[in-house]
C-alpha cells in the first residue's frame, strides 16, 4: 500500500524503483510531491491496468517501466498528454494479446512526442490494419511476441503507415518461440516508414535468401544479431544503407560487400571463418572487426578495406595479423584498436609513421616486445596510447614517445618493467593520466616523471617498490593530484623513515593509504605503512650508535692487533737476535713456481761456489710444526744477514710472497744490518708490475739483479750477487781474487 503524500516533500528527487513490491492499494495522492520525478519502476507489483496508475500529474517522468504485471489492455489512459516529456515506456512481459486502432488515440494527439516502446514478452496475437496509421515513435521493440509466423506477419501488417525511427524485431536467446522463419514474414515492412531496423535471434533464419532485405532497401542502418546467415554476396550495390551490423550470425567466409554508400560496418563474434578477404567500400569510416579470430596476411593499407576515407578501425580479439605496411592511404584514421590480437613485424619498422591524424591507439597483449626505438614515430597527434601487457628489450622503459607531445594517456602495466630510462617521458608534458602497476619496478624513481608538467594520475600499484629516497620525492610533478602505491613491498624498517614519514604527510595524494602494507621484517608484515612508529627508530639509532661505536674501537684494536702481528714478532726478534751471529748468509723470498730456478741456479752456485753462502731456504731449514709465518720470521728473517727476493710474475700474483716481502721491508727498516737483494727472473709487464706500488717504487729506486741466461750475463749476474753477499760476511780478504777465478772457471764450464 502506497497511501497519500508517501512521498511529499522530495521535490528533488529524479528516479523510484519499487520493483518487487506486491502493492495492493494506490491512493490518488500516492505520487504526489514528486514534481522532478524522471524515472518510475514498477516492475513486477501486481499493476492490472495503466488506468489505474496515479502518475498524470507527473509531467517531468522521461522513463516509465512497468514491465512483468498483470496488464492486459494497451489502451494509454487520457493523462499520458499529460506527459509530454515521456521518453520510454517499458510494457514488456505483460498480458496483452490485441492493439486497436482505437488504444492509440491518445498518442495521436501528442504528434511531438519522441516516445520509444517495448512490447517484447507480449502474447500478441492480432493487431488489426491501419492501428499505427499516422503514429509516430523513435522506437518499437517486438520480440518474443508472436507463436506462429503466419500472427507475426499479420500483426506487421498491422504496423502499416507506422513512421518510426527504429525498429527492432526477433526473439531472446531463452525465449525462442518460432520454431521456423519465413521471409514472407517481411513483407509488411514496405508499408513502413523507418531508418534503423535490428532482427536478432531468429532459429532457422533463410541463410541465403536475401530477398528477405527488399522493404529495407531505403533504411540506413541494419543489424542482424545472432542469425545463422551463410553470406551476403547478393546485395545490390544500390542499397542505401549506411550502417551495417552483423553480430554473432556464424558467416562460413569474410562477406565481401560492394555497398558505396556504407560508411559504419560493424562485423563482431562471427567466428565461422579465419581468413580477412579485401573488400571495396570507398565511403566506409568506421570498421570493427573485433572478436572474429580473423588472421590478416598483410595489414594495414587502403587495398585492405577498399577506402581511404577511414577513420575508425578496430581489429581487436583475432588472430594473427601481420603487419606489412605504414597504412598508406588510411591517412585519415583518428582511432586504432589491435588489443589481444597477435601483432607480427610490428617492431620491425616504423608501421604508424602515416597516421599523423590519429588519436588513439591500442595494441595491448599483443605480444610486442619493443625493440625498434622509432616504433611510434608519426603519431604526432595521439592523445592516447595503450600498449598494456607486453614487454620491452631488457626490461627497461626507452626514449620511445619523442613525438607523442599530445599525448594524454598512457597505459603501460604488465609489461614487466624493472627500470625506466631518465629520459623516457621528457617528452610528454600534456600526459595526464600514467599507469605504471603490475610491472616489477623495485623502487619509486621520480625523476623520470619530473617533466610530466600536466600530470594528474599515476598508478605504481602491484610494483616490487620497497621505498624511495627522500631527495627523490622532491620529482614529483607539482601537478599530481593522484598516486596509486598500493600493493607493493614496503620495507617498514628505520633504513627508509624518511619515505615512510613521507607517506603519512601524503594520505591526500595517496590513493588508498590505508591498504599499503609492510612485507618486511615478520613482526611487521601485513601490518598498514601508516602504523610504523618514527620513535622506535629514534631509540634504535640511540642503541645501534652504541653499539656500534663499541664494535668498532674493538675490531680497530684487533685490526691493529692482527695487521702488526708479525711486525712485533720481528721487533723483538731484533731485540732478542740483534748481538748475535747470523746462522745463514740469505733468507731466500721466492715463488714455488720458481723453486726449480731456485734449486738448479741459486742454491748450486752460492752454496757450492768458493766462498760458500749458506742460505735459508723455507723447503729445507723451516722447523716442522712451527707455523709458516712463524718460521719465516724466526728461522728466515732473525737468523739471516740478508734477504733475496727473487721477483717474477708467480712471485707478484703470490699472497705469502708479497706478505714475506713486507715482512722483510719492515726487517730491513729494524735492523741496521739489514738489506734487500732484488733478482728480476724475467721481463714483467708494467701494468702487472704497478698491481704492487710499494715493490714498483723500490726498483725504481734501487739497484737490482736482473738473470740473463747467457754466458756473459751469468759470469756478470754471479759476479754482482757474490759482492753483494760479502758485504757484511766476515771473509779473509787474500781469497776474493782466488774466489773470482774459481767462479769464472764454473760459469764458463756451466
Amino acid at each position: 500500500m502506497i497511501e497519500d503524500d508517501a512521498y511529499q516533500g522530495l521535490n528533488h528527487l529524479s528516479t523510484l524503483i519499487l520493483t518487487g513490491n506486491p502493492i495492493q492499494s494506490l491512493a490518488l495522492g500516492a505520487f504526489s510531491g514528486l514534481s522532478s520525478l524522471q524515472k518510475l519502476v514498477a516492475v513486477e507489483t501486481n499493476l492490472a491496468s495503466l488506468e489505474d496508475f496515479p502518475i498524470g500529474h507527473l509531467k517531468t517522468l522521461k522513463e516509465l517501466n512497468v514491465a512483468h504485471n498483470l496488464i492486459h489492455s494497451f489502451k494509454f489512459p487520457e493523462y499520458f498528454s499529460n506527459l509530454p516529456n515521456l521518453e520510454h515506456l517499458d510494457l514488456s512481459n505483460n498480458k496483452i494479446q490485441n492493439i486497436y486502432h482505437e488504444d492509440l488515440k491518445v498518442l495521436r494527439q501528442m504528434p511531438l512526442l519522441n516516445l520509444s516502446l517495448d512490447l517484447s514478452l507480449n502474447p500478441l496475437d492480432f493487431i488489426p490494419p491501419g492501428t499505427f496509421k499516422e503514429i509516430k515513435l523513435n522506437e518499437l521493440t517486438l520480440r518474443s511476441n508472436f507463436n506462429s509466423t503466419h500472427v507475426m506477419k499479420i500483426c506487421i501488417q498491422g504496423l502499416a503507415g507506422l513512421k518510426i525511427n527504429r525498429l527492432v524485431l526477433g526473439e531472446f536467446k531463452n525465449e525462442r518461440i518460432l520454431k521456423s522463419f519465413d521471409t514472407s514474414v517481411l513483407e509488411g515492412l514496405c508499408n513502413l516508414t523507418f531508418e534503423q531496423f535490428r532482427i536478432a535471434y531468429f532459429s532457422k533464419f533463410p541463410r541465403s535468401d536475401t530477398g528477405l532485405f527488399n522493404c529495407l532497401v531505403n533504411v540506413s542502418a541494419i543489424s542482424l544479431l545472432s542469425l545463422n546467415v551463410d553470406s551476403l554476396e547478393a546485395l545490390p550495390k544500390d542499397y542505401r544503407w549506411q550502417h551495417l551490423e552483423l553480430t554473432n550470425c556464424n558467416f562460413k567466409q569474410f562477406p565481401t560487400l560492394k555497398l558505396n554508400s556504407l560508411k559504419k560496418f560493424v562485423f563482431i563474434g562471427n567466428k565461422g571463418m579465419s581468413t580477412f578477404i579485401e573488400f571495396e567500400l570507398p565511403n566506409l569510416q568506421f570498421l570493427d572487426l573485433k572478436r572474429n579470430h580473423l588472421s590478416f596476411k598483410g595489414c594495414c593499407s587502403r587495398t585492405n578495406f577498399g577506402t581511404t576515407k577511414l577513420k575508425h578501425l578496430d581489429l581487436s580479439f583475432n588472430d594473427v595479423i601481420t603487419m606489412n605496411s605504414n597504412f598508406l592511404g588510411l591517412e585519415q584514421l583518428e582511432h586504432l584498436d589491435f588489443q589481444h590480437s597477435n601483432l607480427k613485424q610490428a617492431n620491425d619498422f616504423s608501421v604508424f609513421l602515416s597516421l599523423r591524424n590519429l588519436r588513439y591507439l591500442d595494441i595491448s597483449y599483443t605480444n610486442t616486445r619493443v625493440v625498434f626505438h622509432g616504433i611510434f614515430v608519426g603519431l604526432v597527434s595521439l592523445q592516447t596510447l595503450k600498449m598494456a601487457g607486453n614487454s620491452f628489450q631488457n626490461n627497461l622503459l626507452p626514449d620511445i614517445f619523442t613525438e607523442l607531445t599530445n599525448l594524454t594517456i598512457l597505459d603501460l602495466s604488465k609489461c614487466q618493467l624493472e627500470r625506466v630510462s631518465q629520459m623516457a617521458f621528457h617528452s610528454l608534458p600534456k600526459l595526464q593520466v600514467l599507469n605504471m602497476s603490475h610491472n616489477k619496478l623495485l623502487s619509486l624513481d621520480t625523476l623520470p616523471y619530473k617533466p610530466l608538467h600536466s600530470l594528474q594520475i599515476l598508478d605504481c600499484s602491484f610494483n616490487r617498490i620497497m621505498e624511495s629516497k627522500e631527495q627523490e620525492l622532491q620529482h614529483l610533478p607539482r601537478s599530481l593530484a593522484l598516486l596509486n602505491l598500493t600493493q607493493n613491498d614496503f620495507a617498514c624498517v628505520c633504513e627508509h623513515q624518511s619515505f615512510l614519514q613521507w607517506v603519512k604527510d601524503q594520505r591526500q595524494l595517496l590513493v588508498g593509504a590505508e591498504q599499503m602494507m609492510c612485507t618486511q621484517p615478520l613482526d611487521m608484515q601485513d601490518m598498514p605503512v601508516l602504523s610504523f612508529r618514527n620513535a622506535t627508530c629514534q631509540m634504535n639509532k640511540m642503541i645501534i650508535s652504541v653499539s656500534v661505536l663499541t664494535i668498532l674501537l674493538v675490531s680497530v684494536a684487533g685490526a691493529l692487533v692482527y695487521k702488526f702481528y708479525f711486525h712485533l714478532m720481528l721487533l723483538a726478534g731484533c731485540k732478542k737476535y740483534g748481538r748475535g751471529e747470523s746462522t745463514y748468509d740469505a733468507f731466500v723470498i721466492y715463488s714455488s713456481q720458481d723453486e726449480d730456478w731456485v734449486r738448479n741456479e741459486l742454491v748450486k752456485n752460492l752454496e757450492e761456489g768458493v766462498p760458500p753462502f749458506q742460505l735459508c731456504l723455507h723447503y729445507r731449514d723451516f722447523i716442522p710444526g712451527v707455523a709458516i709465518a712463524a718460521n719465516i720470521i724466526q728461522e728466515g728473517f732473525h737468523k739471516s744477514r740478508k734477504v733475496i727476493v727473487v721477483v717474477s710474475q708467480h712471485f707478484i700474483q703470490s699472497r705469502w710472497c708479497i706478505f714475506e716481502y713486507e715482512i722483510a721491508q719492515t726487517w730491513q727498516f729494524l735492523s741496521s744490518r739489514a738489506g734487500i737483494i732484488f733478482i728480476v727472473l724475467q721481463k714483467l709487464e708494467k701494468s702487472l708490475l704497478q698491481q704492487q706500488v710499494e715493490l714498483y717504487r723500490l726498483l725504481n729506486r734501487n739497484t737490482y739483479l736482473e738473470w740473463e741466461d747467457s754466458v756473459l750475463g751469468r759470469h756478470i749476474f754471479w759476479r754482482r750477487l757474490r759482492k753483494a753477499l760479502l758485504d757484511g760476511k766476515p771473509w779473509k780478504p787474500e781469497g776474493t781474487a782466488d774466489a773470482d777465478s774459481r767462479q769464472q772457471e764454473a760459469t764458463t764450464s756451466t
